[in-house]
């Protein structure tokens, strides 16, 4: 048992979840402008070796575990985030303009699944906050993205114009491509109103990406979207991706509200009127359906894919790589296992490929096919 689990987990689940969150980020934010400090979590929580090395988007990280966005919303703690064990880390939603997001109370905690119900509603400083501040943090450790959302100016707004949907994202894009090695477009956040509608119709991400082309982006770009398995979708998706060069690859985002093949142990009185989307573990197999119907869709090399949904040992990531992911997401283990989960995920991804006589874990990619 981790120091996390048996000693700082127990007191910050005493706290409000939101609450509990914030701490943690402020802890961290301090923690990142001292050096020393930053220096003994690399040499506690980072794994070295070759096996692991490998890319995203073209961009060199050492191992393929990735700090989820929506753990560090306006950026800060990115001075530590390289310094944690990711092979590379990402950060918002970040909007054009800054939002409170959903009334409070917007996170919930179901610890008898390992799991989180999450209703924030993308709320962040806005992206020339962002931008000034990861402008003053300096270069990241390891690559940083940015997660770019539209505004959520609350439930009670008018809906937006498509152009004025095409801008937001296009102004955040402006301000915040600068400051990072690449970018993640959501396009479909579970728990905000205006561009998951937009975007359902797959036309309207090619017009998004029309107008970031040109822009003459020469960052990679990630598209978020909304969790189909579905042929067409998923056809229609790549179609609209593969004359973009920076578009290169896919994440899929938390499944909206709570579908009806959700199964928890929780009892039902305690989730079923709480807001949000539920993120860990029960999640896990729909969102791992996806990858399995995306991967054999996309043109080899031309994109890929960034696992999420419940990862929370090696045995999880390794399921969604050899399914077709070339990298996986965690943000609920770091909730419940601290930052130990992410040393542990990279020394088992370790044997499991010395086991499957693979010598990278780019061998490993797609092989469950």
């Amino acid at each position: 048992m981790s120091v996390y689990t048996h000693l700082l987990r127990p007191l910050l689940f005493r706290l409000d979840p939101e609450v509990a969150h914030s701490l943690t980020i402020e802890a961290c934010r301090f923690a990142g402008r001292i050096p020393p400090v930053r220096f003994a979590f690399r040499r506690c929580l980072e794994v070295s070796d070759e096996s692991l090395r490998t890319e995203i988007g073209r961009l060199p990280i050492k191992n393929p575990i990735r700090l989820a966005a929506g753990w560090d919303k306006s950026g800060h703690a990115a001075r530590l985030l390289g310094h944690l064990g990711f092979g590379f880390a990402e950060i918002g939603s970040i909007s054009a303009d800054p939002s409170h997001g959903n009334p409070k109370p917007r996170l919930f905690r179901l610890p008898e699944d390992r799991a989180i119900i999450v209703y924030y509603g993308l709320p962040n400083e806005g992206a020339q906050a962002v931008a000034r501040r990861l402008r003053d943090a300096g270069k990241c450790a390891v690559p940083l993205g940015v997660n770019i959302v539209k505004t959520n100016r609350g439930a009670d707004a008018p809906d937006d114009s498509d152009e004025d949907t095409l801008e937001d994202y296009l102004r955040s894009v402006r301000e915040v491509a600068p400051c990072a090695d690449y970018l993640t477009l959501n396009l479909s956040c579970p728990n905000a109103k205006g561009g998951k509608d937009f975007f359902s119709e797959s036309a309207n991400i090619g017009r998004l990406l029309e107008r970031l082309a040109a822009e003459k982006l020469r960052l990679p770009v990630f598209l978020k979207v909304i969790p189909r398995a579905e042929p067409a979708f998923l056809e229609a998706l790549v179609e609209q991706a593969f004359p973009h060069v920076f578009v290169r690859g896919f994440i899929f985002n938390l499944p909206p509200g709570k579908p009806a093949w959700l199964q928890l142990k929780t009892p039902r009185s305690v989730w079923e009127k709480l807001p949000g989307a539920v993120s860990g573990v029960p999640v896990a197999e729909s969102l791992t359906a996806c990858i399995r119907a995306l991967y054999p869709r996309m043109p080899r090399g031309r994109f890929e894919i960034v696992g999420v949904g419940g990862v929370f040992s090696a045995e999880d990531a390794y399921e969604k790589i050899r399914l077709g992911a070339s990298a996986v997401q965690i943000y609920t283990a770091m909730v419940y296992e601290g930052p130990g989960v992410i040393r542990r995920i990279n020394e088992g991804l370790q044997k499991l490929l010395l086991r499957d006589g693979f010598k990278n874990i780019r061998e490993a990619v797609g092989t469950a096919h």
